[in-house]
């Protein structure tokens, strides 16, 4: 799908390719490690192998089953990777053995509790960009300025549909019938797959609703968007390129409960400062739904689905940016952080203005 991007620069060429030199993410734990208990907890580095593989590797070298090692998060492939992992204590003296050419254990210590799916705060990542003339290295500083005073639209990445990123095809064709699996866990994926391609479709459909909102005069407006025109001009007196509106779901940010939006003049306020955000739709079973005017744009993605159903971060605020350009090499480098669940190749879609396909 093409997802509109709230930035309206014209696309930059760059040369980007995901590699251990020029993609580099670091994890950030979800707590400090209280340095005893029974289980080891390990900072592991990985070159070029997934997460899976990692586990895969090192549990047929200390003789345990890959579901008895425990991680946070699903880290990249083709990127240098630091995360942390546990296992049993009793693994230790094994471990102190171990060898690969891809795989590094940079220290140790102990915890309480195995790290489970969901125990990071977020990632660290450093990018680099190539072949960056001087011109867009000035469009990418102003890109990336709007990107540290507004955030950044929280689209699911490329990675989330497949290989072949038909995944969410799967998915539907599941829910219709047209497709059969016995296997649960691929069962799983191909509906998650449509659940994240729902969601992404209703974030475009907003950003393409606020940046209506943004170079159209209300009135204009009225044939395309089914709301009155002084709700329309309320809306429109917001600072935030996103928009929202009266009966959308918000969140604290970065974490906390969710809630309607019921004064939208108070939380379009708060959302500028990043103490809350608007939430989207996975769609599902027990999940709330935006009420008033926001459920008319969100009406049309809610569907029945078999899958548990949750509210998403619509938008997330990138932390610790910093960018450097080398002039010699005409290479644009990168230092940011970003929440757990989102992804750095939708940052750099946006800062480039252009779809990234792996």
């Amino acid at each position: 799908m093409n997802k509109q991007n709230y930035l309206s620069h014209s696309p930059i060429d760059v040369y980007f390719k995901q590699s251990k030199e020029d993609f580099v993410v670091t994890e950030i734990p979800l707590y400090e490690f209280s340095g005893e208990g029974e289980h080891l907890i390990i900072k592991i580095r990985k070159k070029d192998l997934s997460t899976w593989d990692m586990v895969n590797i090192l549990s047929d070298h200390i003789g345990c089953k890959s579901r008895d090692i425990g991680y946070g998060g699903l880290k990249d492939k083709n990127a240098m990777t630091i995360q942390y992992i546990s296992m049993e204590k009793k693994y230790e003296e094994s471990l102190q053995k171990f060898e690969h050419p891809q795989i590094k254990i940079l220290e140790t210590t102990y915890h309480n509790n195995k790290i489970r799916i969901g125990h990071l705060k977020g990632n660290h990542f450093f990018i680099r960009l190539k072949r960056v003339e001087k011109v867009d290295r000035k469009k990418l500083d102003f890109a990336l300025d709007s990107i540290k005073k507004y955030g950044m639209a929280n689209y699911f990445g490329f990675q989330r549909f497949g290989l072949d990123k038909d995944n969410h095809i799967k998915g539907e064709q599941l829910l219709q019938g047209k497709l059969k699996t016995k296997n649960r866990k691929l069962k799983q994926m191909y509906l998650n797959a449509y659940q994240s391609h729902i969601f992404n479709s209703w974030l475009s459909k907003r950003i393409e609703i606020s940046k209506l909102l943004e170079n159209f005069e209300a009135k204009e407006l009225q044939e395309k968007i089914a709301l009155p025109v002084q709700t329309l001009q309320d809306v429109q007196k917001q600072t935030h390129p996103f928009k929202i509106f009266q009966g959308d779901i918000f969140s604290h940010y970065p974490y906390g409960r969710i809630f309607y939006c019921e004064d939208i003049k108070m939380e379009s306020e708060k959302f500028v400062l990043q103490d809350r955000v608007p939430t989207g739709l996975l769609v599902g079973k027990k999940v709330k739904t935006a009420l008033d005017d926001a459920l008319v744009f969100e009406k049309e993605f809610i569907q029945t689905i078999t899958e548990q159903g949750s509210r998403r971060f619509a938008w997330i605020f990138p932390q610790n940016i910093s960018s450097h350009y080398n002039e010699e090499k005409n290479w644009y480098e990168l230092n940011f952080e970003l929440p757990k669940g989102s992804y750095a190749t939708e940052l750099l879609s946006q800062l480039l203005n252009k779809e990234l396909i792996d």
